[in-house]
């Protein structure tokens, strides 16, 4: 069994049916993209392996250890068919809108609360650990998620407000001259995207932000915002624009129009297709939503990416999936309205943390996650 060759990957229905048309074409795909050069012992690292075909296993001729080929994947012990998981990652790869958990239900012909969990646990091999970071120019903002609450006084108000702030920063690409030399007339488009669920808009947590999305010496755009100050001493080039200052001298008033574009595209996507979320998994929907946004121009590629995690990310279970976020909530509240669901955050707001401070949580949540 060879390996599979770079882009072979159903780009239509038709093709995805007969390129996996059962169980065991799914279970070839996976081999050859897990082992694309022959089959290697995960404990010896000696290659060659017996099939036992009755378990779907591997087994090592050299020191008999036995492995599966969906171990440490979102397949792995699952007792739905590899064929419901390809077409479930072919969904949602592949559909613009992205499609619901009730709506997959339907097509797979399983319950709700199954549709679901595949759902989560296929957003959860979407983010790549080792992805780069955006460079060139970017522009930067953030929106709240949740809805129009009243009795609010300003954008940036956090005390006594239900949705969650996320932070967001786009590529933003200058198309090249047309032969005439003239300039096209949409000069610019939209590159890669980075999402985050962030508790404040303080300078400390929009700079840990950007650390963590932009590459050091990319040109960052921005309103005028005192949260995003500093960030030359980060080593970044920084261009606020005022967006008072551009209404005065008649221009139009929208500093960073990229990212604009971005928000309003997630919160019609959210509605429209999910019909709001809840607080507790908010950033997976933010990775899905970066996911399919990165990949607008080549859809089908998505699906060979997604699978491909899968092969080398670990699995996520059903615990961690359900399990609250916040230390002491004794489970996670129903109810699909965007808010601080599971209190999260709350012993954040009100205070606006240092830079120390925010550099030591975001280590102790690494730390846990790699535990």
């Amino acid at each position: 069994m060879g390996a599979r060759n770079l882009g072979d990957y159903p780009r239509n229905l038709g093709q995805f049916r007969r390129r996996f048309p059962d169980d065991e074409a799914c279970l070839r795909y996976l081999v050859e993209t897990r082992w694309p050069d022959g089959f290697r012992c995960p404990a010896c690292g000696a290659q060659g392996a017996w099939f036992l075909e009755r378990r779907r296993l591997w087994q090592c001729r050299a020191c008999r250890h036995q492995s599966s080929v969906t171990a440490g994947t979102v397949l792995h012990r699952s007792r739905m068919a590899l064929a419901d998981w390809f077409t479930a990652a072919y969904l949602v790869a592949s559909l613009k809108p992205g499609i619901s958990a009730l709506q997959l239900a339907q097509q797979l012909g399983v319950h709700y609360e199954t549709a679901w969990l595949m759902l989560h646990k296929l957003r959860r091999a979407m983010v790549n650990p080792g992805r780069g970071r955006l460079s060139g120019e970017v522009e930067v903002d953030e929106t709240w998620i949740g809805g129009r609450q009243a009795g609010l006084k300003g954008g940036r108000q956090r005390a006594g407000r239900k949705a969650l702030l996320v932070a967001g920063a786009v590529e933003v690409r200058t198309k090249p001259l047309l032969p005439n030399g003239k300039t096209p007339p949409h000069p610019t488009w939209l590159g890669r995207l980075r999402l985050e669920v962030i508790a404040d808009p303080s300078q400390a947590t929009l700079g840990g932000f950007i650390g963590r999305s932009v590459e050091p010496g990319a040109t960052i755009i921005s309103d005028a915002w005192g949260g995003y100050g500093g960030l030359a001493g980060l080593g970044y080039t920084h261009r606020p624009l005022s967006e008072r200052a551009m209404r005065q001298a008649g221009l139009d008033a929208d500093a960073v129009p990229g990212i604009h574009r971005v928000f309003s595209n997630l919160k019609t996507w959210l509605r429209g297709t999910h019909h709001g979320v809840g607080a507790d998994h908010l950033d997976h929907y933010l990775n899905e939503f970066v996911f399919r946004f990165n990949r607008r121009f080549y859809p089908m590629a998505g699906f060979a990416t997604l699978l491909g995690l899968t092969a080398v990310l670990p699995p996520t279970t059903t615990d961690e999936i359900l399990s609250p976020l916040s230390p002491g909530e004794p489970s996670r509240r129903r109810g699909r309205s965007t808010g601080l669901t599971s209190r999260r955050f709350s012993h954040q707001i009100g205070t606006s943390p240092t830079l120390e401070t925010a550099v030591a949580r975001l280590t102790a949540t690494l730390d846990e996650a790699s535990a």
